[in-house]
C-alpha cells in the first residue's frame, strides 16, 4: 500500500477504515479524524450486527472498535476481522485491563483518544 508523510510520520496513505461505535457524536468525531489522516471511512456501524454485515461486504483495510456497543460486546466483530486477516484497534475508555481474556493481547486505544493516538494505531497495524 502506498505510504505518504503526515506530521514527521509515515502512515498508509488511502486506507478503508471500518468504525464500530455506538455514540454517534464519537463516530462522526472519529470520521473527522479519518479524513483529516487522509483515510477512508468504509463504514460506520453501531452494533455488532451492522458491522458484520459491512465486514462480509468486503473492502475494509482496518478497524476501530469500541468495545461496549449499548452494553454488547464487539468482540464478535473482531473474530470476524481476524478470520478475514483485518487488522484492528480497540478504543476503550476501560483500559487493556477490562478486554476478555481472548483479546488481551490486541491493540488498544484508551478513550478519549486524539487525531495522533489514532494515525499511530492505524500505522503500526498496516504497516
Amino acid at each position: 500500500m502506498e505510504e505518504a508523510a503526515h506530521s514527521g510520520s509515515r502512515r498508509p496513505a488511502n486506507l478503508r477504515v471500518l468504525v464500530v461505535e455506538d455514540e454517534g457524536l464519537v463516530a462522526l468525531l472519529l470520521e473527522d479524524m479519518l479524513h483529516d489522516l487522509g483515510m477512508l471511512v468504509a463504514g460506520i456501524a453501531n452494533r455488532v450486527d451492522q458491522a458484520l454485515g459491512l465486514i462480509e461486504k468486503g473492502g475494509i483495510d482496518a478497524a476501530i472498535l469500541d468495545v461496549n456497543l449499548s452494553g454488547e460486546r464487539s468482540y464478535p466483530v473482531a473474530d470476524a476481522l481476524r478470520v478475514k486477516g483485518v487488522p484492528y484497534v480497540f478504543a476503550t475508555g476501560y483500559g487493556a485491563a477490562a478486554l476478555e481474556e481472548n483479546y488481551a493481547s490486541d491493540r488498544v486505544i484508551p478513550k478519549p483518544y486524539s487525531s495522533s493516538d489514532i494515525a499511530a494505531a492505524l500505522a503500526d497495524m498496516t504497516t
